[in-house]
Parts: C-alpha cells; structure tokens; sequence
C-alpha cells in the first residue's frame, strides 16, 4: 500500500467514526424522556378523594385468559363477567355489577389472581362544565379566504394563526377519533348531519354507551368540539375549523346527560388506536384516577396516536384524569385577550394552552357570544335543531390542540412524542400577558410555526448527517479506485442525489410557505422515503436505491446521482431509527423498526458503494 493510500484509508476511517458519533450523538439528544404524569401518591390520594361507583366494578384479565378461566371467576366469586362492549372482547375487558357491601372484598379477591390484570371500581368521566351562548347574526363577509360568513367572529382561528396556517396543511386525510357525546353526521331518524360538517368524511363510528355502531350525538358538546377540529372551511357558510382535510371517527362515551363511564372511555381509546385513528381528542375528564384508563392511554401512545385532552374547568392547581396521564397532552384555556381563563385548571402536568373562550361579559353576565369559541352544533338536547352556538371552556381548547396535532401528522411527523415536542417547540409567549409555566404550558399553540417545524423538522442535520456518509463512501470508494467521477458535475450530481435522499427542500417552508404547499412540490421537501405519506415499510427500505441502480448501473453519469441518492436514503433511515419521530407499519416488539431501518441503511451504503466502484 502507497503512501496516497494509506492517508485515504486514514480519511475513510475518521468520516466513518464521526458517522457513528453522529448517531450516537442524535440518539442521545432526541431519546424519549419520561412523561412522569401525576405522581403515584397523588393517583392515591385523588382515588382516595374521589367518587365512585358503588356497584360496577371494571376487571380487566389477561389477553390470553381462557373462558375457562372466566367462568372459574364468575363461579368462585359468585360474579358475572359481562364484556363492556362488543369491541372489547381481544383486550377481555368485563365490567360486572354487584353488591356495595361487597365491592371493595371483590376488588382485592380480583386482584389477587394472577388472570387479572387490573381490577377497580368503575367511575363516571363528564363534560366539564361550561356555558354556551346563541351567536349573534353573522355580519358582512370579508373578502378573501376564508368566505365562511361567520369567521370574523372566530377570534380563536386566529388566535393559534390559521390563516397562515391554512395556506399551508388541511390534515392530508389523518383520522381524528373524537371521544365525546357523539357527533351530528348522518341523516338518520330524528338525527341530522350539520350543514356546516357535510363534506367531511367520517369513519369507524361507535357508541360505547348502547353499544351500537352509530355514534349520533344527543347533546351538542361532541358536534361543537368536532367543528373546531374539522368544520368545513371556505364554503361559503357558517364558520370554520383548524384542519379542513381530517377524516373524523365519531366515538360516543358520553350521553345525553354528558357523562360515561371510565370502562366505555377505555375502551374506546383501545377502539381508536386499533382502527386507524392518530389523534384522540378527549374533553372530557374526572377526579378518579383509573388505572383502566391510564392503561389504555398508554396503550394509544405506544400504538402511535397523539392523545390530547382537556384540563378541565374547575379552577384547580392541578389537572383532572385523563389529561393527568403520562402520554396524554394537557390542555388549558385561553380567553381573547390571550389571559388564561378563570375557569381552566393549571398547574405543572399543563402542556401547552389553546383558545377555550369565555362567555361571561365584563359585568359577570352570560350573553358574550363573541367571548366564546363559535362552531356549528344542534341544540343543546335536541338533535333535531342546529345552529351556531358559542361555547366556553377547556373542552373547546383542546379541539384546537388537537386540529393542529393533526396537521402536524399530516406532515409527517407521526410519533406522539415528537408530535407534543412541535408543538411545545413552536408555542409562542402570550401578548400582553403575563407567561406562567403553570398556566400557559409551553405556550399558546402556534399553527403555522408547528406546520413549519414539522416540515423542515430537523433537516439541516438529516442532511450533515448525509453529507458525513457521503463523504466516508466517497473515501472507502477512492481508496479502491473510482468507477466514475465525483468531481466537477459528478460530485454536484452525488451531492444533489444526497439532498434528494436525505431531505428534499427542507428548507422552503420557510423561504416560500405558500408555494411548499403546492401538492407535488410539497412532497419534494422531505426526503425520498416520506415522498408517499409517511412510515410505508417499502419505501424506508433499501429498496428504491437498488431498483434506480439495477436501472440506471449502465449508464456512467447517472451512477454518481444514484450513489448519492442512496447515501441520502441511508441517512434518511439511520436518522429516523435512533430519531423517535415516525412510527412505522412494522412490529413494535423487540425494536424492529430500529434494526430494519439501520439494517436497510447499511444496505443503502453498500449500494452507494457499488455505484461508484469500478
């Protein structure tokens, strides 16, 4: 071996150990931290402090208990087991109802045995209270977009900055589940689909209260919250929503009266996340901590779906269940001046604010319509009416917490983690106003900053990290003799397959939002294995760079751009592998998405390396 290249193999070996300090580096910066949630001691003490039901109890067995096992239960505890709906048969979730005297004796005989899992007394979750107000009559429509009549009295689109927003995401077609009162989306009997939700597609519903398949709201807090994460926009009618292009699963665990039990809720969260649903939008909350509950929100999250719930209204330092739990984002009200409302719960489990309203005029009274958060929802009670109706409260909050969670998913960015950390990112300061961490969370929710983020997220080191693998390539292929040129328009054309690979345009949104925005043009800001959606297990893969080489190998010009273009894909998966951003359609068990995207990287690499030998 010369001297020329014993320094080349020197060079080859540094680029390749600063590659691996790279990744170690970006795994160690972005690892998950804890969501620690409320303390244990606290759970104990709020389940010691709260009500519950004195004759259900929830039994939560095994997944693989045997109906043997079962009727062992129901015959030595002199119980019966019954599912607590028709969905909830895989995860063998049982509520049975029995004597008080006994309830707390059954519980701890329950719990003892080793099919149970989990064991507690059922509780109710409701609607925390707020008001609602008919708005006034729309006034002249503004031109311009959007044409909704009654936008101008949307003060809390524009509070979170929709109409930069809306120029540049719809939610690309994420399924939001809304757990709530049901939702007025078909024409059915005495119930009505909203004028102002006829467009929007909506999918899987379910009612966890009769236990049936359709999920009609018979209230009017499900419809409203609905509308602030979806209503049509740009119409010509009515009001508008945060994320126009959202496909809504209706999930009734409230009735008519505004309250559920923790079984039903439970279950549908489990129902959401095994059917599609990315976002949960839960206002709804409680003082009962389950364990049921926190089960299942943790099951969402590890299942990739962004839990975001309310804080609840009752003016507390602390925030009420779910909201409280690890994994699910907490969310306190605004008011129109950006104060934080004086109904809304704070305190340190607060994770981020949006507008939740307040109809309360400046003397007390209760007719402030333009105070409150406007959507389209039927009469409270009476699905036969609608109309625009002003409602207040952490409930209206966190639809719009969730509309842009829902676009950031639609972005692409679709790990809950890395979906909550856009959003905390991005969430700006109050004007005005006073900042308190306990309040405000990380701050006001700022759309089109988080659409923004979610887009370019981390680029810039996507693509040092590709710039680091294109140059080790580059040196272990020169130390054993070039195939093709790397120089002159070779090496624009490997670094340009690189940037291509690695990030697309990642840096547009913010040089041109209006046009990123643009469809096809949208899709060429990320790199090459997002360009069709996001977590496709074939397109981050190896796949592509071997199918364009084992194309393109005859042809010397273009073995440099494919080279490059490998190298970019390959960082593309390593960055993705030790990055939680994206959850994957892969097995969650044992890591496989991380080793099948390292692996494939690595292959990526091997076939850079192939493209530019002789």
């Amino acid at each position: 071996m010369d001297e020329t290249q014993s320094k080349r193999g020197g060079v080859s070996k540094l680029l390749w150990l600063l590659v691996a300090i790279a990744i170690v580096a970006l795994w160690w910066f972005y690892r998950e931290q804890p969501d620690a949630g409320v303390t244990a001691a606290q759970e104990q003490a709020d389940r010691l402090a709260a009500d519950s039901d004195p004759d259900d109890i929830l039994v939560d067995l095994t997944d693989n208990a045997s109906a043997a096992q079962v009727a062992a239960i129901e015959r030595d505890l002199g119980i019966d087991l019954v599912l607590v709906s028709d969905e909830s048969a895989d995860e063998q979730f049982y509520r049975a109802h029995v004597d008080p005297a006994r309830r707390d004796a059954l519980i701890a005989m329950l719990a003892a045995r080793s099919e149970v899992e989990i064991a507690e007394p059922d509780s109710l979750m409701s609607i925390p209270a707020g008001e609602a107000v008919l708005a006034a009559a729309p006034g002249p429509t503004e031109p311009g977009y959007p044409n909704d009549p009654l936008y101008p009295k949307q003060w809390h689109m524009r509070q979170i900055g929709m109409p930069e927003a809306w120029k540049l995401a719809d939610g690309n077609g994420v399924i939001v589940a809304v757990l709530d009162t049901g939702v007025a989306y078909q024409d059915r009997g005495k119930f009505t689909l909203l004028p102002d939700l006829k467009g929007i597609e909506f999918v899987k519903p379910y009612d966890f209260v009769s236990n049936t398949k359709n999920a009609d709201d018979d209230h009017g807090h499900g419809s409203h919250v609905t509308g602030s994460i979806a209503q049509v926009t740009n119409n010509g009618i009515g009001v508008t929503g945060v994320a126009r292009n959202v496909r809504i699963m209706p999930l009734k665990v409230l009735s008519a009266g505004g309250s559920g039990s923790v079984g039903g809720i439970a279950d549908a969260i489990r129902y959401a996340a095994d059917n599609g649903a990315k976002v949960i939008n839960m206002s709804l909350g409680g003082a009962f901590p389950s364990a049921v509950l926190k089960k299942a929100v943790k099951y969402a999250f590890d299942k990739g779906v962004t839990v975001v719930c309310a804080a609840g209204n009752e003016s507390r330092s602390k925030v009420g269940y779910p909201a409280a739990y690890p994994g699910a984002i907490a969310v306190s009200a605004t008011q129109n001046d950006e104060a934080i409302t004086f109904y809304s719960n704070y305190g340190k489990d607060i994770d981020i604010a949006a507008p939740g309203g307040n109809t309360r005029s400046a003397d007390g009274g209760r007719n402030n319509p333009d105070g409150g958060v406007l959507q389209n929802t039927i009469e409270i009670g009476n699905p036969t009416k609608n109309d625009y109706y002003s409602y207040m409260g952490t409930s209206m909050a966190s639809p719009h917490a969730a509309g842009v969670a829902a676009l950031v998913v639609g972005e692409g960015v679709t790990d809950p983690t890395a979906v909550e950390k856009v959003l905390q990112d991005t969430a700006r300061k109050p004007a005005n106003q006073t900042y308190n961490r306990d309040k405000y969370g990380a701050g006001i929710i700022d759309a089109p900053a988080a659409v923004k983020a979610a887009r370019s997220k981390d680029g810039g080191l996507r693509l040092l990290l590709g710039l680091l693998m294109a140059g080790a390539v580059a040196a272990s292929a020169r130390k054993r003799g070039l195939g093709v040129s790397i120089a002159g328009l070779g090496g624009v054309g490997y670094l340009a397959g690189v940037l291509v690979g690695a990030t697309g345009l990642f840096f547009l949104p913010a040089i041109a939002p209006s046009l990123s925005s643009v469809p096809v043009i949208e899709s060429l800001t990320h790199g090459l294995p997002q360009w069709i959606g996001s977590g496709n297990l074939m397109l981050f893969s190896a796949l592509i760079p071997f199918a364009l080489l084992a194309i393109g190998y005859g042809v010397p010009r273009a073995r440099a751009p494919l080279a490059g273009l490998a190298v970019g894909v390959a960082a593309h998966l390593a960055f993705f592998a030790v990055v939680p951003m994206l959850t994957l359609s892969v097995p969650s068990a044992f890591g496989f998405a991380t080793v099948w995207l390292l692996l494939n990287a690595a292959v990526c690499l091997g076939i850079a390396r192939l493209a530019l030998r002789r």
